[in-house]
């Protein structure tokens, strides 16, 4: 951006809160797959697949309305509230091993959050559509504005609010995804799925997983950040 004096006019010493999120992002998802692939070459004791894993959770809850999908990608897991589903990945799905069963039965526990009406997973639904917006919206109308009416005009202040959204909802999903897991932990020993040892491997999976989330919400507010440092400050005319 347009910064003078004696680090150059182009520098932008904001720049930084980019690098940070992007490195945190990077070191997360790298945590992520090393782990998953390290505990998914151990094989559970049970033989159950992810498949008949999450199959069995649901069932143990009185969840009858929700079937167990195979989807294609690599850790592309989710669950789908509109269509009750749990959506395993192809590594996921057919694997008998501990992290694959500790990734359905997390899916399974926004099942269950779902199931019991949980809060945090009943807000960030409704987060969503307006995050969405915001996320995508939110640069364009920093930029018109600035352009407009410069550094503080109403326009940017939008914009800033807008993007503020995507923060609230990846702090909402901290509580969502960290209970899913905890569900899913719990219930794995509860059940009789996994032993005491492989519950130990399943909580370092779904571990690293939850960094990721943490790393999200870090790198957004850092850019929510950047943006107010940026264009948040008083209008020039003032």
């Amino acid at each position: 951006m347009f910064y003078g004096g004696m680090m150059g006019y182009y520098y932008d010493p904001t720049l930084i809160f980019v690098i940070i999120g992007a490195l945190l992002s990077l070191v997360a998802s790298a945590r992520v797959n090393s782990t998953y692939n390290k505990y998914s070459k151990v094989r559970s004791m049970s033989g159950m697949t992810g498949a008949e894993a999450a199959k069995r959770l649901l069932n143990s809850q009185g969840i009858y309305d929700v079937q167990v999908r195979p989807v294609s990608g690599q850790l592309t897991d989710h669950y789908d509230p509109r269509s009750k589903t749990v959506n395993l990945s192809d590594s996921v799905y057919d694997s008998t091993s501990v992290a694959a069963i500790g990734v359905a039965a997390h899916e399974c526990g926004h099942a269950m959050q779902d199931n019991t009406g949980y809060v945090p997973l009943k807000l960030r639904g409704a987060i969503v559509p307006v995050a969405n917006i915001g996320s995508q919206a939110a640069f364009p109308i920093i930029l018109l504005g600035f352009f407009i009416g410069g550094v503080g005009s109403p326009l940017v202040n939008i914009g800033l609010i807008l993007f503020s959204v995507a923060v609230l909802f990846q702090l909402v999903t901290l509580p969502v995804e960290f209970n899913a897991s905890s569900r899913a932990i719990h219930l794995l020993g509860e059940v009789g799925i996994l032993g005491s040892e492989e519950l130990g491997h399943t909580r370092k999976v779904l571990g690293a997983a939850a960094l990721t989330y943490v790393a999200a919400l870090a790198a957004t507010v850092l850019q929510l950040a950047r943006l107010v440092f940026l264009f948040g400050g008083r209008r020039q005319d003032d």
